[in-house]
């Protein structure tokens, strides 16, 4: 179980990293946090294009992925006794 628990350690980063690369690419709607930092100053909401689809789509399934590792992770742990002291 160790090479599985230090597989998903390394997916664990790897899907973090890029999670917040991807969260970070989105375009800011307004009316948020967003207006706070200049970008209430875009053009209304225009609707989504294929590349805007494409990422949202990739952004969900990575963030799935992200959340499937730390449940597995955390069962992981839970069963087979790591860090017990």
């Amino acid at each position: 179980m160790d090479v599985l628990h230090v597989i998903l350690q390394i997916l664990l980063g790897i899907t973090s990293l890029l999670l917040t690369l991807l969260i970070l690419l989105h375009k800011g709607r307004g009316g948020g946090l967003s207006d706070m930092f200049g970008g209430g100053m875009s053009s209304g909401l225009s609707s989504s294009g294929v590349a805007e689809r494409n990422l949202n789509r990739f952004t969900i399934i990575l963030g799935v992925t992200w959340g499937v590792v730390i449940i597995a992770l955390g069962l992981i742990m839970r069963f087979s006794g790591v860090g017990d002291s």
